[in-house]
């Protein structure tokens, strides 16, 4: 049966239009990129960073770059997400829609690209069977829905024009006009794509319980969906943070959602996207500092790398001595290096324990430095500590790491040992001053038979007794003696433990006859009074005055300094 001729005018409208969209627009993502089908993301990351510098608009300035500068966003944004990249290998389209399937015929490939576009790709005329090529992929709208009456301005189902055409033998065709494929696409492993660098979408919670002052320095993106720029930064971002990995992490903030965020920081997202590092660089806690150089990996690091923590004091080992009056009371460590400069490890890992341990670096050029020799140092790097208690000593030496996460890891790992370690210590002396500096118990003994000699015998100088007949007058008496007991009461004299001034308490109702050695009458109407007793002489004082705070301890001091007349007793006083 012949093609009719109103098919063969409307297909040749069509390929005449293929044709000049073919000389017209690109959008094949691979050759966007210049990239193999078989690239990782890594390749197809470095080769969108380095295009996209290379037309971005505002450097940029030749006729074509912005259009160039959308087709190699486009591009990317099919190829960075696996899903989208596997529509379009097996389809031709990102979103998955068949269209005309994905078959070809000759060098020609067709397929549909949704519900208005088709694409066609055109080889070089000598592929071959499941090869590459150098394809190029071209698109067409043909307006309307086609799942509707009238889907296309021809009045006209395209893919029986197709079919008419191309169809025949053993070829067969489809409803969308498309032919069975021979070829399929490679296959890529997982080890073709490795993961990049984790660049975590942060929001109100991850910023308050990650990132505030939690002493990791941060590179964050802020962004909306209109804002310029985002890819370009993005892909920056993702190299930076790939070679300070350990140092440095990296986020961003979409300022569409986390609108109070983006408030709180003061951050707001115009026509292009903002970068900023979160650093403790200049102060105890971390704050933003806004990055506004070249869209490039070097500049970037290198400002990264100024905004890393500085909590380390750089000192010379020849001269160095660890602080003895440090304040706070702080564990100290010294990183010991061959580095003219503080080493980026030491100043990230100073950043994440700033507030717990007390920084030092140095850099060493011998290692038989009379120091180094009596801390056991034999190689370096080497890492020195100092326990809150004042022990110094070597953590470790000979450190020997691969990279700057792996280093940043083992110093971790060895600072907090250390940090454990004098928790431990600082724990154990709290508790002895807290035990040193708990008042002691200064109960005053009551006297009886069984203590007597112990309490008032020979071996003290003086014996304070205070003398009651009501349990009023005890306690009153006790409290009294309790605190002058506490205090020196001789000008220039100090007594040992094995020669001090002694107090007791004595009931007068009970020990009437010991009374009766130093009075007949045994001070019978008297409810409390002060008795001075010097056994070794056997002479004595008493004060039945009014006894206060102040009495007794006016009585107590002119007894000691020899002001009171002193009475010998009657016999010596005996207990029972």
């Amino acid at each position: 049966m012949g093609i009719p001729i109103r098919s063969l005018l409307v297909a040749s409208l069509v390929l005449s239009s293929i044709a000049l969209h073919v000389a017209a627009k690109t959008l094949d993502p691979y050759k966007v990129l210049g990239v193999d089908k078989n690239a990782s993301q890594r390749d197809i990351k470095k080769a969108f960073h380095k295009l996209s510098l290379k037309y971005h608009p505002d450097k940029n300035k030749e006729k074509g770059a912005q259009q160039k500068f959308e087709e190699i966003n486009n591009a990317h944004e099919i190829l960075s997400d696996e899903e989208k990249r596997k529509n379009y290998d097996l389809y031709g389209d990102e979103k998955g829609n068949p269209g005309m399937g994905a078959g070809n015929f000759g060098s020609h490939d067709f397929t549909g690209g949704g519900p208005r576009t088709t694409y066609f790709s055109s080889g070089d005329g000598w592929q071959t069977m499941g090869g590459q090529g150098n394809s190029k992929t071209f698109s067409f709208s043909f307006g309307g829905n086609p799942g509707a009456g009238g889907g296309n301005p021809f009045g006209f189902d395209l893919g029986d024009v197709f079919s008419n055409m191309f169809s025949g033998g053993s070829m067969g065709g489809n409803q969308h006009g498309g032919f069975a494929g021979s070829g399929k696409p490679s296959a890529r492993t997982s080890s073709q794509h490795k993961n990049p660098v984790t660049i975590q979408e942060v929001t109100m919670q991850t910023f308050n319980k990650e990132i505030a002052d939690q002493g990791i320095t941060w590179l964050l993106l802020f962004y909306t969906q209109q804002a310029k720029g985002q890819f370009v930064l993005e892909s920056v971002l993702e190299d930076v943070a790939r070679s300070l990995d350990g140092a440095v992490r990296a986020g961003k903030v979409n300022c569409d959602i986390e609108k109070a965020l983006c408030k709180k920081n003061g951050v707001s997202v115009g026509k292009s996207a903002r970068l900023f590092i979160y650093s403790y660089s200049t102060a105890e806690k971390g704050s933003l500092h806004e990055y506004s150089g070249d869209s490039d990996a070097k500049s970037l690091k290198t400002f990264c790398q100024e905004h890393l923590p500085r909590f380390s004091r750089r000192v010379d080992i020849n001269q160095f001595n660890f602080p003895s009056n440090a304040f706070p009371n702080l564990p100290e460590v010294l990183l010991l290096s061959t580095k003219k400069d503080t080493p980026t490890m030491w100043r990230a890992v100073s950043g994440m324990f700033h507030s717990r341990l007390t920084f030092y670096d140095a850099e060493v050029k011998d290692v038989s430095l009379p120091l180094l020799k009596r801390l056991g140092v034999k190689n370096v790097p080497a890492l020195v500590g100092r326990t809150v208690n004042g022990e110094v000593q070597l953590l470790k030496d000979g450190i020997s790491v691969k990279d700057l996460r792996s280093g940043i890891k083992e110093l971790k790992t060895l600072l907090e040992s250390f940090e454990k370690k004098n928790k431990k210590l600082a724990s154990e002396q709290a508790k002895k001053h807290a035990k040193a500096s708990e008042p002691k118990e200064n109960k005053i003994p009551l006297l009886s038979a069984s203590n007597f000699e112990e309490t008032c015998g020979e071996k003290a100088p003086v014996c304070i007794i205070g003398v009651f007949k009501s349990n009023k007058a005890k306690e009153k008496l006790e409290s009294i003696l309790s605190e002058i007991s506490q205090k020196t009461l001789i000008r220039g004299q100090s007594y040992s433990s094995g020669n001090a001034i002694t107090y007791a308490l004595l009931d007068g109702n009970k020990q009437s006859a010991f009374l009766s050695s130093f009075d007949k009458s045994g001070y019978k109407s008297s409810d409390k009074l002060l008795l001075a007793y010097k056994p070794r002489r056997g002479r004595f004082a008493v004060y039945k005055g009014e006894v206060s705070m102040e009495e007794a301890e006016r009585f107590v001091v002119s007894v000691l300094n020899g002001d009171v007349q002193l009475s010998a007793t009657g016999q010596k006083p005996v207990l029972r």
